[in-house]
């Protein structure tokens, strides 16, 4: 009986620490949402059912105060870090052209036809960032990435 309870209690311990590794998120080249130095692992904040992550203290507590003042490069970093994937054309809703796609701050992006394309594509700087990532073309585009559970 004992022997049964250790197997039990260790095969839950399996469990619990895949879905943990399945839900690690990988920061290598994320830049934090307040300031443009490395995020790190240990300061993120929930942020529309996942988490995004800051370079210290000070950037979490920017963020917590006003997250609508972040939200276009919080959103980039949903995708960036793989906890968002895109399902729709972030301008229009439609289905995706695999022929559009191109990057946006070092994201893959595509688009339903290359007029949307065009629009971000001639966009410079934060201006194309917003045309992507802003809350209503997020919205439109992207959805949260169901983690695997192993």
């Amino acid at each position: 009986m004992q022997m049964k309870k250790m197997m039990g209690g260790l095969a839950i311990a399996l469990i619990a620490g895949v879905t943990v590794y399945a839900a690690e998120v990988k920061l290598d080249d994320i830049k934090c949402v307040v300031a443009p130095k490395p995020a790190k692992a240990t300061k993120s904040a929930d942020y529309k059912d996942a988490k995004v992550y800051f370079c210290c203290d000070g950037c979490a507590g920017k963020f917590s105060k006003a997250p609508e003042k972040f939200a276009t490069k919080a959103n980039h970093q949903l995708v960036a870090t793989k906890q968002f994937k895109q399902e729709a054309c972030p301008m229009s809703g439609n289905p995706l052209n695999a022929e559009t796609e191109t990057k946006v701050a070092g994201v893959a992006v595509q688009f339903c036809c290359n007029g949307c394309k065009g629009k971000v594509d001639s966009a410079e700087g934060d201006e194309k960032i917003a045309l992507v990532f802003a809350d209503k073309p997020f919205e439109k585009g992207f959805k949260k990435l169901e983690q695997e559970k192993e």
